[in-house]
Parts: C-alpha cells; structure tokens; sequence
C-alpha cells in the first residue's frame, strides 16, 4: 500500500464564485488525513500551497482570467506532485478549483513519461472543462483544463512538464458530464475522448459504465490518474459546490465510482476538486468528499 500525501491547494482564481480556497481545511475538519491512517495507510499532510487571492491580483485577459497567477500555482502543484510520485507515494490534491487539475495531471505524466510508461485520466465532472479563451462563455480558466491537457489552449497551461499534449485522447474518459457550453460540445466530439453522460449511465448502469472507463483509461498503460470534480454528484447530496447541476450522480452510484477505481488497483493519483465550503450544509460537502477519498483507496465494507 503506496503511501498517501495530501496536497492541498486553495486556488479559487479559476471560478466564478468565491470560497473554494477553503475546501483542503473543510477536508482537514472532516478528518480526512486521520480517517486515511485509519485504513492502515501511510498518509503524510504536506500542507497547503501559497496561492493568491483575487483582490491582491489583476484579471488580465478576461477571456482566461487570473491565468499567469494560476500558471504559477500549477507550476508548484506539478513540482510537489511529481516530487510525492518519486517517493512512491500518492498524491492527493485537495481543491481549490478545477484548474489545479492542469499541475496535478501533469505531474502525473511526467513521472510516467520518465519511466517509458504511459498513462490514463478518468476525469469525473457535470461539465466538460474543455472550454479554451475563444470559445469560453464566461472566461474562468476552472472550465478549461482538460481542454489544456489535450493541447494546445491554454498555452500558459498546456505545456507544463515541458510537452503538450500531457496525455493521449484515446486514454481520457468523461462521467458524468450533463452541463456543456454549445462550443464546448463539439470540441468535446471532436477531441476522441470517450464520454459518459448522466443519461450513458441512467441507461447503462453506474458499474457497466465503470468498467468499460477503467479498461479504455487503463489500456497498456501504467495506471490512472483520477480527477473528481464533487459537481458530478447530485446537489441534494452535495450542496457545497459553486455550479451545481441536477440530475448527477446519487450516493451510492458516487462510491461505486470510487470502490471499482481501488478494485482496479490502478489509481496513481487522485484530485478532489471544488468543495466551497460557504455554500455547504454542516460540512455534509466535505464529509461526501472525505467518505469517497476513502472508498478510491480502499476502505472495505466487509
């Protein structure tokens, strides 16, 4: 059992509303670190990364807002990820938007491109995050990083590790999408990425789905790297999220997500992404959160 190092990264430049800067410590009030160890893991808490907050910064391009600051922040993110995969260890990331994904996901690549290796990214999410500066409705950069990972925009995303694109399309798969921006969509069909919609998995069933994501993700590769959006479950069961969406995925459908990825045995890493604790109800958000880290690395019923 690898160890488990928990980076959090209160980013929240990347969104349109603010509070997500506080998710890694609502994760740190649920317990997460301790219910971690509780599982027989090795788990070390590498703390929080320094980010800047909005009113200390300026916009810039409004069509990719606060993108050099994000840059920066990804650019730590992919040092310290990279640095917890060398050791053996997992990295989780604790968010903090969705942009984060562009460092984590990098850093994943780099440390299997090293090795000769490569890899897969299931990326769970209500939207798409494919957005890039012209196409993008409303400029906030948390709806473009997948759209960075499969190159070429944005570029002050798209190159970090020092190549583009960071992973091959025929490796990336979508769940749970239900909420896409008009271009967005047929960037996403355009793109060779395999998508799961909330209406794939209502007719299909949550493990069907699950098993066809892991095998196109995990095909000849040296493992997956999982981003997990909490927008992709439904908001009655997740409240503290910014753009929430009905119709996502229930509870149990959530850790079935989670349980098949640890049976897999294949999990290098795992981002756990836009809780905003100011729109939450008694901490029920993180609790979600924290209980579904704990179903991806293992934690057994019986």
């Amino acid at each position: 059992m690898r160890p488990v190092h928990i980076i959090g990264v209160p980013l929240d430049l990347g969104g349109g509303r603010r509070g997500v800067d506080m998710g890694p410590s609502a994760f740190r009030i649920a317990g997460l670190g301790e219910r971690i160890a509780a599982l027989g893991r090795p788990v070390v808490d590498k703390g929080d990364l320094v980010v800047p907050i909005p009113e200390t910064r300026h916009v810039g391009d409004t069509r990719r807002k606060y993108i050099d600051d994000i840059a920066t922040v990804c650019g730590a993110l992919f040092e310290d990820a990279r640095a917890s995969l060398a050791d053996s260890a997992l990295p989780l990331v604790l968010g903090g938007d969705h942009s984060l994904a562009a460092g984590s996901v990098a850093a994943t690549a780099a440390h299997v491109r090293a090795r000769g290796e490569r890899f897969g990214l299931i990326w769970v999410d209500a939207h798409g995050d494919m957005n890039t500066p012209t196409s993008t409705e409303s400029g906030n950069v948390h709806g473009m990083p997948l759209s960075a990972l499969l190159g070429p925009e944005p570029a002050e995303l798209s190159g970090l590790g020092g190549f583009s694109p960071t992973i091959d399309p025929d490796h990336v798969v979508l769940i749970g999408v239900r909420n896409l921006d008009d271009q967005e969509k047929q960037r996403v069909r355009d793109s060779r990425i395999h998508v799961y919609t909330m209406k794939d998995i209502d007719r299909a069933g949550i493990a069907a789905v699950m098993e066809q994501a892991i095998a196109q993700a995990g095909a000849g590769n040296d493992g997956i790297h999982v981003s997990f959006d909490l927008d992709v479950c439904d908001p009655g069961i997740a409240p503290g999220v910014g753009t929430p969406v009905k119709g996502g995925l229930d509870y149990r459908e959530a850790h079935m997500v989670m349980e098949m990825l640890a049976d897999s045995g294949r999990v290098l890493a795992l981002d756990m992404v836009e809780l905003n604790p100011t729109l939450d109800v008694r901490n029920s958000t993180a609790e979600l959160g924290t209980e579904l880290v704990l179903s991806a690395l293992g934690m057994k019923i019986l």
